[in-house]
């Protein structure tokens, strides 16, 4: 528990006892917000909006889900898709007022939390399929259907629905009492009169605060990061050793692209775990203005960092195969077909489009005939 008042987290609506205590103005926490939100989160919406989008429109499209892997890799990416989509709202929330009432206020925050759990399960389960599939080949065939994955992921969105209850539950709009909040889009030598409502945690009394405010960061740090990253290091272990000792010319390739998988994950979400890590277990500790300002900058900067895996995870789990690349190429080799049919002039548009055409089909040929593994 700091000592500070909080701008951007308004104060418990429960304690009236609390100490008069000089609010911290957290002016270098607030500037880095202030780059950080409206800017880099923007790009990381763009880039996370069109990235995961062409991996589901893919799917639609053009390729069918034909393995498990598919699966979780359709699944992870409708899970990056709503996490972008509900971002900017979430930036908008946590540097202004939020307008949008009650029921919107806790959707935003439900589904954040649905999102952050299915997405880094999927990746947990996705690493599972590559382990099976390439250290327990003999017993690939048994244990890998496309139904069983489709069960499972129904599970993962069910399972991460039942722990983002508290979210829902406890996530409030209201407007704070005991202190005025300043926000972003406000100067110190304004004064504004209207009611300023807030999306934030709101409880009845502090045991249920305090149990909360650690049990839902704990499990968070449980079960959407370290039993996800437990599960990747056994199995993309466990990969490149097989991999190793085969004796085929893509298995530098194939190592490779593991380790970078790895290598990615964990440098984009260690960092903002270990920090919300020290956060949780120094919740009840008294810190002083510039310790919890330094805090809340480490972990707006960590957590963009983490934001940014969303981005990376058509990139590296989707078009790093041959197989979807192709199927990527296509999307874009059929765009251009309508452009010159619209475009061309009309006595060259047939031969235009049957040009087109058949480049598409010689595409196609190719990448049926490639592997689906996103190790290759």
């Amino acid at each position: 528990m700091n000592i500070s008042n909080d701008p951007t987290s308004p104060p418990n609506e429960y304690d009236d006892n609390y100490p008069d205590y000089e609010p911290c103005s957290f002016s270098d926490s607030n500037s880095v917000n202030f780059v950080v939100g409206p800017y880099i989160h923007s790009i990381i919406c763009i880039l996370g909006l069109v990235g995961n989008s062409l991996v589901i429109l893919t799917f639609a499209l053009y390729k069918r889900t034909k393995s498990m892997t598919d699966v979780y890799l359709l699944n992870v990416a409708i899970a990056d898709l709503l996490f972008v989509l509900a971002l900017p709202f979430i930036v908008y929330n946590e540097m202004y007022s939020w307008p949008m009432g009650q029921v919107a206020c806790k959707l935003l925050r439900g589904s954040y939390s649905v999102n952050l759990y299915s997405g880094m399960l999927m990746l947990a389960c996705i690493s599972t399929d590559r382990y099976i599939a390439i250290v327990q080949a003999r017993r690939s065939f048994r244990l890998r259907s496309v139904s069983s994955s489709h069960i499972i992921c129904f599970l993962i969105w069910i399972f991460a629905l039942l722990v983002s209850v508290p979210t829902f539950h406890f996530y409030h709009w209201y407007e704070p009492s005991h202190h005025e909040i300043t926000w972003f889009n406000s100067t110190e030598e304004e004064e504004t009169t209207d009611p300023q409502y807030v999306c934030e945690w709101k409880f009845d009394d502090s045991n249920t605060a305090s149990i909360v405010k650690v049990a839902v960061p704990s499990t968070q740090l449980a079960i959407g990061f370290f039993l996800p990253l437990l599960i990747m290091i056994f199995c993309y272990t466990s990969v490149i050793i097989t991999l190793q000792k085969a004796k085929s010319y893509k298995r530098h390739k194939a190592i490779r692209v593991v380790m970078v998988v790895m290598l990615v994950f964990i440098v984009c979400h260690l960092p903002y775990n270990l920090a919300l890590l020290y956060e949780t277990v120094s919740y009840f500790e008294l810190r002083d203005c510039h310790a919890e300002s330094s805090l809340k900058t480490a972990m707006s900067v960590l957590q963009t960092v983490a934001y940014l895996h969303c981005c990376l995870n058509p990139l590296l789990y989707a078009f790093i195969g041959v197989n979807f690349r192709n199927h990527f190429r296509r999307i874009f080799q059929n765009l251009c077909c309508l452009g010159q049919r619209y475009l061309a002039p009309r006595h060259s548009s047939r031969v235009t489009s049957d040009i087109c055409m058949s480049t598409v089909r010689r595409s196609v040929d190719r990448s049926s005939r490639t592997s689906t593994s996103f190790l290759t």
